[in-house]
């Protein structure tokens, strides 16, 4: 059966040198040709690239372009794909794209030639989340981590365990189904356990990594906190090198909470500038205070900033408290004045005088466990989706531990196998189809 064929444009639609329109099927090739003057594509060899013209319904030239060809199964869909590089003018390449439309080809929906490549085998399921995060990357980092997803290392790593759990169920089920088999290992919970003990040591190990991953990959959600008027916006400016943020000697001044974004060596963090949390009667105030509560609570980091001129006040100390159980920094402010408070485990700095700023970078990083990154540090789970089958894997593989104590019988074990093996694969996209793949491949670039 033919598959239908599709075209969309490939680039971000706008004023450029090229844009290339992407054509996907098994009709590709024939019908890009019946309006493309130059070489016959229908004899072109594959992964080549052919100079020509775009031809209107009357013959006449409407763009001058290149023609790259791919045979399938040698393309990204494994289809029979064309992209087609005209001149990167908005209206040039609408046209060219309704030009291709008008041989009976149709628009492809978001996503639809990752969608391809994925059913036709080309990819797996992490490696086309790979290629939105790849595209989405807000640091060079995440690049990296995107990089080992889509090089199939991610797969690789789920893989293993899949494996791990396929033999454990096999051998179990040879047991059951053929006692008579005397070359058979006996898979009593003796040799069950530790095995299955060993596989959650090793999921343990993935999921503990997989949050530094996961930071690379999202950014940090960083809450800058403190009474009011310690330089809370002073910080936030002096990490983004600009005036972002009103800055003034009157308490209060920062009304609402403000976001911004900052690359630190490859991570990002987003930066929320909080109103300083205090008793306020004042009702606008008092808004700000219960936006910086909530932005607070969902924090995975909190700068928690002090006056160093200043001695400890009741509100630092109820700021101590609040944040005493989240991943936090507390820093001292303004050590261009004479110091006045006395508290250990601290990060001074001037924000006036942009002085200590680097030292705050280095315990940012290494308070996340991100500093000293080696190749090895990418190659985890970065991908909500991916964490959360994982863990759900995990405890399907925790309830035959639980079987085995309670001492149960062998066969009962496979059940919670099959669940924690049919789990890893919908990581890779083995047993997922329908609504996941229509909701994942929605949200991709058109043309993508």
């Amino acid at each position: 059966m033919k598959s239908r064929t599709i075209a969309a444009i490939a680039t971000p639609l706008g004023t450029a040198g090229i844009s290339v329109i992407r054509v996907s099927g098994d009709d590709a090739i024939y019908k890009v040709n019946q309006i493309f003057k130059g070489k016959n594509l229908n004899k072109a060899k594959s992964h080549t690239i052919h100079y020509g013209h775009i031809l209107n319904e009357d013959g006449s030239i409407l763009d001058e372009v290149m023609i790259s060809v791919f045979i399938a199964p040698k393309s990204f869909t494994k289809e029979d794909v064309v992209e087609i590089s005209t001149h990167g003018g908005i209206l040039i390449t609408q046209k060219v794209l309704e030009r291709v439309l008008e041989t009976d080809i149709d628009l492809a929906e978001p996503g639809e030639f990752s969608k391809r490549a994925f059913l036709n085998g080309r990819i797996d399921l992490v490696q086309a989340e790979a290629i939105m995060d790849i595209i989405h990357a807000t640091n060079e980092n995440a690049i990296k981590v995107a990089n080992k997803a889509l090089n199939k290392e991610t797969s690789s790593m789920i893989e293993n365990l899949k494996s791990q759990v396929l033999t454990l169920i096999a051998q179990i089920e040879v047991n059951i189904d053929y006692p008579e088999y005397d070359d058979a290992i006996i898979m009593s919970k003796e040799i069950i356990y530790p095995r299955i003990t060993s596989l959650l040591q090793e999921i343990d190990d993935i999921l503990r990594h997989s949050k530094r991953t996961q930071y690379i990959r999202e950014g940090v959600k960083t809450a800058i906190v403190g009474r009011p008027n310690v330089g809370k916006s002073s910080l936030l400016n002096a990490l983004l090198n600009e005036d972002r943020a009103i800055v003034s000697d009157i308490a209060g001044t920062t009304r609402d909470t403000i976001d911004a974004f900052v690359n630190l060596d490859g991570v990002t963090l987003q930066l929320i500038d909080t109103a300083g949390i205090r008793d306020t009667k004042d009702l606008i105030e008092k808004i700000g205070v219960d936006r910086s509560k909530k932005a607070l609570k969902d924090a995975e980091l909190v700068l928690l900033v002090l006056d160093l001129s200043e001695k400890l006040t009741t509100e630092d100390e109820e700021l101590l408290d609040l944040t005493k159980d989240k991943n936090r920094i507390i820093i001292g402010n303004k050590k261009d004045l004479k110091r006045n408070l006395e508290i250990s485990t601290i990060i001074e700095i001037s924000t006036l005088e942009k002085d200590g700023l680097r030292n705050l970078e280095k315990e940012i990083l290494k308070t996340l466990k991100l500093d000293n990154l080696m190749d090895k540090d990418f190659n985890y789970l970065s991908n909500v989706r991916h964490i959360q089958k994982l863990k759900e894997a995990k405890s399907a593989l925790e309830s035959v531990v639980n079987a085995i104590n309670l001492d149960m019988p062998v066969d009962i074990y496979a059940v919670d196998l099959t669940y924690a093996w049919n789990l890893l694969g919908e990581i890779l996209g083995n047993h997922q189809y329908g609504e996941l793949l229509t909701e994942l491949f929605s949200k991709f670039c058109l043309g993508k």
